[in-house]
């Protein structure tokens, strides 16, 4: 994953890091161009997990640990899942990109000494945007309920 890459310290380590994260990231793309969820039409932890990764993914990752061969903003079909669940009632509230920069810039000094925070490009300004997998997906109402739902109960079991 990232880490590996971000970590390795051979380049064939980080060679074959990034050659295995970039089919991991093609392998999600082609799952989620042909359904709505990792697990199909449920939204699941797995979602939340992979939203999570792909949320840092260009405006940390990419730079910070060199895994530049892909890109999620580049990727129709990675955006708009990542736009679904950032739009889902309470997900937005909990993304302060701001700290997430922060803390991953300053908190490696082998990897970034000074603790300079790239700009980056507003990743999360592009989240904003409507999503339309409601459209290009078989979606239906009854599904984003069921999701909101699930997230909601996770939400309360997180939080207590």
């Amino acid at each position: 994953g990232v880490y590996r890459c971000g970590f390795a310290q051979t380049q064939s380590a980080y060679d074959t890091a990034i050659t295995d994260l970039t089919r991991a990231f093609d392998r999600v793309e082609a799952i989620l161009s042909q359904q709505r969820y990792i697990a199909g039409d449920i939204f699941t932890l797995s979602d939340i997990r992979l939203f999570v990764t792909l949320i840092r993914f260009d405006e940390v990752y990419m730079v910070y640990f060199k895994t530049n061969t892909r890109c999620v903003a580049n990727s129709p079909v990675l955006l708009n899942y990542v736009r679904e669940i950032y739009q889902m009632p309470g997900v937005a509230d909990t993304i302060h990109m701001e700290q997430i920069k922060l803390h991953y810039y300053a908190s490696h000094p082998k990897l970034n000494q000074w603790s300079i925070m790239p700009r980056g490009p507003d990743f999360e300004a592009k989240l904003q945007r409507p999503h339309n997998r409601d459209q290009t997906l078989s979606g239906t109402a009854e599904m984003d309920d069921k999701a909101s739902k699930t997230l909601e109960g996770w939400s309360q079991m997180l939080v207590g």
